[in-house]
């Protein structure tokens, strides 16, 4: 199957438009910060205190009401694709920190009944430690950031600042360490987080929107020459990611002809030929959403093949398309993600994004919250009615192995965490508010910590309540996480 794209339709300004409309109300809320003194910013962040006592986020106690957990999971299920529901729960099975990683939905009701100090930012939404990465900018600089958008939605930052504690501290348990090692790796990314924002409160607006983490800057933190060693052989591995690494992995030759190599159930190549003319469409309308000059670029490619690929662990049962592409001759591969957007998670506790396609929702977030971003970043609707957005398949992204970090490794990936989510936050957030209610003292850092060693108590409560519902049969795993 080749595909040929055909010129763009929809111009850059109007796509600018549509996006610069739906943020309207974010810019009416910066301008009106903007009007204020840094000095009335410091005080009206200082004042928070009296209303949200920093201890205050130090609390975590399960309601009598609070929604079955379980529950919450099935009612997310309802939208995804059934065959794939089991894979989900086997992935999910593995530990308590995979069960984190696949319950956003649990834990955003549980947020909604935390402390909030009023202060907004742009949120990541599941802003657990391996939702954080490297990825290629298009300078083709390695980078370290967010790397997770399918929930963003604007709302209280402590939202994900305690998501980051809590998955830090589950995570060391699940590592076996000791409470106090736990404790020691959830408070290197609370310091981080509280120390970046008051560099990120000094600097000018510019400065703190051009400003990154690179590679570099994470083996600049590593002190320990092994562990130096360790990162630096990781990150070259992760260098060698790209569309061509994936067209080798990925594909055969079948009668002549370069395909998606099938591997049911995670990888199932998509055949009928009716299927042509509807993704040929679907690829035009995606094309329209594109920054100019990339619409260009990616206007000569072919589309040859694509498939549906099962990806992550919360995401699993959500419809997920990978698209091989050619340029300039076989040899010139490209692989792209179609991936489904459905509502935020966060959308249920929060204010709607005020986006009518929840791939813009994700596609927007994403470029608010990160440094650089994915050149092929895009959106589309797809004919039955389901949001999607678009990215590179691999564009030299990588994360770390969290199940194969001692205490050490874990506090240095969490205190970068940490720097990531702050600079994330400091963009779209009142930096200077948000510093000043943080403070020079550690009251903050350590009342995060305590909410999450009683939330990591939660989850584990949660998870054994998962277990059971495997073993009663009132969900069904499958046989293993393939």
């Amino acid at each position: 199957m080749v595909v040929k794209t055909k010129a763009i339709e929809q111009t850059d300004v109007e796509r600018k438009g549509q996006v610069n409309g739906k943020l309207a109300e974010k810019s009416r809320g910066k301008t009106a910060t903007a009007a204020m003194t840094v000095e009335a910013r410091q005080e009206r962040g200082r004042a928070i205190r009296a209303k949200t006592p920093r201890s205050s986020h130090s609390f975590w106690t399960e309601a009598p009401d609070r929604p079955d957990p379980v529950a919450l999971l099935e009612q997310q299920e309802t939208t995804r694709l059934p065959d794939l529901i089991p894979i989900r729960h086997a992935r999910m099975r593995v530990s308590p920190f995979a069960f984190f990683r696949g319950s956003a939905i649990i834990m955003a009701e549980d947020l909604s009944r935390t402390p909030r100090t009023g202060i907004q930012a742009q949120l990541c939404g599941d802003a657990h430690l391996s939702n954080f990465g490297l990825y290629a900018s298009p300078e083709r600089t390695l980078l370290f950031d967010v790397n997770d958008f399918d929930e963003t939605l604007s709302g209280p930052w402590e939202w994900d600042v305690k998501r980051l504690a809590a998955s830090i501290y589950i995570a060391g348990r699940d590592n076996g360490f000791s409470e106090a090692e736990c404790r020691i790796a959830s408070l290197s990314a609370m310091r981080s987080y509280r120390l970046r924002m008051a560099e990120f409160a000094r600097m000018r607006n510019l400065e703190v929107w051009y400003s990154r983490v690179a590679a570099d800057d994470l083996f600049a933190m590593i002190q320990d020459k092994q562990i130096r060693k360790r990162a630096q052989k990781q990150v070259g591995k992760i260098r060698q990611r790209d569309s061509l690494q994936a067209f080798s992995k990925l594909t055969e030759v079948v009668d002549g002809r370069r395909i998606i190599a099938s591997d049911p159930p995670l990888v199932m190549r998509i055949t009928a030929e009716d299927q042509e003319a509807i993704l040929q469409q679907l690829y035009n309308e995606y094309l329209s959403t594109i920054r100019g000059p990339q619409s260009y670029l990616l206007n000569g490619y072919q589309i040859v093949d694509f498939a549906l690929k099962v990806v992550g662990v919360g995401s699993v049962g959500t419809r997920c398309y990978i698209l091989l592409l050619t340029g300039r001759d076989a040899d010139d591969p490209l692989f792209l993600q179609v991936k489904e957007a459905g509502e935020s998670v966060l959308e249920a506790k929060l204010p709607k994004s005020g986006f009518t396609q929840h791939g813009q929702r994700v596609v927007v977030g994403q470029e608010l919250m990160q440094a650089a971003s994915d050149i092929a970043l895009g959106w589309v609707r797809g004919p039955a009615g389901y949001d999607f957005y678009v990215r590179q398949l691999r564009d030299m992204k990588g994360s770390a192995e969290i199940e194969n970090m001692g205490p050490r490794q874990l506090s240095l990936w969490a205190e970068a965490c940490g720097w990531a989510l702050a600079r994330a936050h400091a963009r779209t957030g009142d930096a200077v508010a948000l510093a000043a209610y943080l403070g020079s003292s550690d009251a903050f850092d350590r009342a995060v910590v305590t909410f999450a060693e009683a939330y990591a108590n939660q989850n584990e409560r949660d998870y054994a309540a998962f277990l059971a519902a495997i073993k009663s049969g009132r969900i069904v795993a499958a046989t293993s996480g393939a």
